[in-house]
């Protein structure tokens, strides 16, 4: 096994992007904050972003449903680089050090109306051979044609990279489709197990 391209996912790999380092600053408490974000504004409302909808149409949706939060729901978008509080240092280093001896890619979750935001602000995004945004292609992980879509693009073989997520239900699709992977947990330490790929 010679692995020659590693693939990135974004969110809980490389950016420290979570809801509540935006509404903790809204709500007087955490249990307030907790209700809007599992019941409201949900991460499977902001999974619809990801796959594609405008910002404006997923607003005016649940506005719609929830008239009561109607301004903490325009604050979601609105206000969004709250949320993003910052690169994990740790696991940015680890990309520089690749770069240059693997081909790197990222394969993200992510609105195409909020990427560039975060690729304007934060330099390493360059490093990447190629980068694919799910809302800019309206295919979503963990569907196997985003995957399909990232070989096909960069005449890639899945057998030849390492896909590096922290989502066990994305990990679990490129595994079906023979790519190598490693699952990224709170506990996992990712320079670790880079060495068990000899990385």
């Amino acid at each position: 096994m010679i692995i020659k391209n590693i693939i990135f996912d974004f969110g809980g790999v490389l950016m420290d992007w979570n809801p509540k380092y935006l509404y903790q600053n809204v709500f007087s408490t955490d249990e307030e904050m907790n209700y809007f974000l599992d019941h409201i504004a949900t991460l499977k409302w902001n999974a619809e972003q990801d796959r594609g909808r405008s910002f404006q149409e997923a607003t005016e949706i649940l506005q719609n449903q929830y008239p009561e939060f109607s301004k903490e729901i325009a604050l979601y978008y609105s206000q969004w680089p709250v949320m993003l509080k910052g690169a994990i240092e740790e696991n940015v280093n680890i990309l520089r050090n690749l770069h240059g001896r693997y081909q790197l890619y990222g394969l993200t979750n992510w609105s195409a109306e909020s990427f560039p935001y975060a690729y304007k602000n934060y330099d390493f995004f360059s490093l990447f051979n190629g980068i694919i945004v799910s809302g800019e292609e309206k295919l979503i992980k963990p569907d196997e044609r985003i995957y399909e879509l990232l070989l096909n693009r960069y005449n890639l073989n899945a057998s030849e990279c390492l896909f590096i997520d922290d989502n066990y239900e994305n990990i679990r699709t490129a595994q079906a489709m023979d790519f190598n992977t490693i699952h990224l947990t709170p506990e996992t330490i990712l320079r670790e197990e880079l060495q068990k790929f000899n990385i």
